[in-house]
This record gives C-alpha cells, sequence and structure tokens, in this order.
C-alpha cells in the first residue's frame, strides 16, 4: 500500500489582508505568506548581528505590505516629524509574523 497524505490548501481561507495602524494611518499586508519566506525572514534574525536583523526588518516589510502600503510606510518611516522607533518595527514584524503563522511567538532577535 502506498503511503500519501493529502495537505490540501491550508492557506484558502485567508483572504483577506492583515491590518496595523501607526501615527493613525493604517496599512495593509498581504493576508497569508509562503511558509518558507516566513522561515526564511526568522533564520535571518539575528540577535548578535544588528544589520542583518535590519535588513531582515526591511525586507519583510518589501515583501508583506501591499504595494500602496508599502509606498505610505516608506515616506513615515523616513519622516523627520514622525519617528518610528526599532522597538516600534520589531513589535509589528512579530505581530504579522504570529498572524502568519497561527502561533501567538515573539520574534527574537528583531
Amino acid at each position: 500500500m502506498t503511503r500519501f497524505k493529502d495537505f490540501g490548501s491550508p492557506a484558502a481561507d485567508k483572504t483577506e489582508p492583515l491590518t496595523f495602524a501607526l501615527y493613525g494611518e493604517t496599512f495593509n499586508a498581504v493576508p497569508a505568506i509562503q511558509g518558507k519566506v516566513l522561515m526564511e525572514i526568522i533564520s535571518d534574525a539575528d540577535p548578535n548581528d544588528p544589520s542583518q536583523s535590519a535588513e531582515m526588518v526591511t525586507g519583510f516589510f518589501d515583501k508583506v505590505l501591499l504595494p500602496e502600503s508599502l509606498e505610505r510606510f516608506n515616506t513615515l518611516t523616513s519622516s523627520q516629524d514622525k519617528i518610528v522607533p526599532v522597538e516600534t518595527l520589531a513589535e509589528i514584524v512579530g505581530w504579522l509574523v504570529e498572524e502568519y503563522s497561527g502561533r501567538p511567538e515573539e520574534l527574537r532577535g528583531a
């Protein structure tokens, strides 16, 4: 007898964008991401290498924010008037990772 398992379409029910607010603006992220991409992002978070973690955070937003939101997010996070601390960026990444993974785990090192 052949061993077989059908893993179905686990992300099929995830069609609504993830939404968060920052400085009164609402930003939309894709409803789901590839598990492989999520694993790569998590593995790139290195608490001993701040520059690598910073690249991971920047790359993460590039991959998950919808184009219009990404443009506004980049403008906001480059503003001289509205400062977004690294801790806030890490909180947003952590929340999105939790939502994408379906587990309430904190992203370490971001």
